[in-house]
């Protein structure tokens, strides 16, 4: 798989590129920004291809017109699930949850930037995200259950408890209803919100400190966070033991050293 360059153009959302951030938006404001069946794949396609890219170090997923996503568009997804055979359906649900496994899986971190509505699959992809941060008007919205189906979507049932805790995630599963702001921050779902007007530039703000950072040791961190969920302590001690071990024979890892004993800022090369 060849790494993700510069100029990427994609045909389903805008892609930006810059000193290490990339930002995906999703790009359907008169629809507030739902998913069609070509949008889920060219996601998935993009965030594989920049696993591999040295040049990317922080994803910003975003919308446009003052949305993040509505979900699944009703007529192009729903309208067409209802007339799929079994094969078919389980064929687009192992697809939707492949965003997520993308997500999860990439190397770099991945921010959701919340403005009005995150609903559906749009709440799953911002749950899915390393980074979540709202606006002080944005909702949030498992709306599985409202259209007769379960709670049980794109990993919501295994990582939505580990956010928000087990009856809290129950209730926004089974009921569907949309999680206010500062019930979201409360609840530890957002790590921040921000007024409206000033969320992309505290969102850019954020990315570029990130961006700045030790990459091989981010990504580190995120693979242990992955990988540590289904481990007992002591295994999960050893994992960490030898993960440190690692990040401890980087170039960064000397940097930081030098730059310390030379009383300046250490700069991360990312190796």
């Amino acid at each position: 798989m060849q790494p993700i360059d510069t100029v990427f153009s994609a045909q389903h959302f805008l892609w930006q590129h810059a000193q290490g951030i990339a930002r995906i938006t999703l790009n359907r404001p008169e629809k507030k920004n739902p998913l069609t069946f070509d949008s889920y794949r060219e996601l998935i396609t993009t965030i594989d291809r920049m696993a591999v890219s040295p040049q990317i170090k922080v994803l910003v997923i975003s919308g446009a017109g003052g949305n993040f996503c509505s979900g699944g568009d009703v007529h192009e997804i729903i309208g067409e699930l209802i007339k799929m055979k079994p094969a078919g359906l389980l064929e687009f649900t192992r697809m939707t949850g492949d965003l997520i496994r993308a997500i999860r899986q990439c190397p770099q971190i991945v921010i959701s930037e919340i403005e009005g509505i995150c609903a559906g699959a749009g709440a799953a992809i911002a749950m899915a995200s390393d980074l979540r941060y709202g606006t002080d008007s944005s909702k949030v919205a498992f709306l599985f259950a409202r259209v007769g189906l379960s709670g049980a979507d794109m990993g919501a049932c295994s990582l939505l408890p580990r956010i928000v805790g087990q009856g809290r995630a129950t209730e926004l599963l089974l009921s569907g209803r949309s999680m206010e702001a500062a019930e979201a921050l409360a609840w530890g779902f957002y790590n921040r919100i921000f007024e409206a007007r000033s969320i992309k530039a505290e969102v850019q703000a954020i990315s570029q400190q990130l961006a700045q950072g030790p990459t091989l040791a981010h990504a580190m961190t995120k693979k242990m966070l992955n990988q540590e969920w289904n481990m007992g302590l002591i295994e999960a001690l050893e994992a960490e033991a030898q993960a440190q071990a690692a990040c401890m024979q980087s170039g960064d890892f000397r940097r930081a050293y030098e730059a310390f004993a030379q009383k300046q800022k250490p700069v991360f090369e990312g190796n």
